[in-house]
């Protein structure tokens, strides 16, 4: 019985913080700041360059 409890509030717990509105918006820079962005995500992938033809 106290596993079932443990593992609803767990669940309850990440269903919570998985849904919290601050993971959706990157971040931004003020609008003064001219430094290093603070957006670190990867780059897109992009292909390999084009053969010429």
């Amino acid at each position: 019985m106290t596993r079932i409890a443990i593992a609803i509030l767990l669940a309850a717990t990440l269903a919570a913080c998985a849904d919290a509105p601050h993971h959706h918006a990157p971040p931004q820079d003020p609008p003064d700041y001219h430094g290093v962005p603070t957006d670190d995500r990867p780059p897109p992938m992009v292909d390999g360059p084009v053969a010429p033809q």
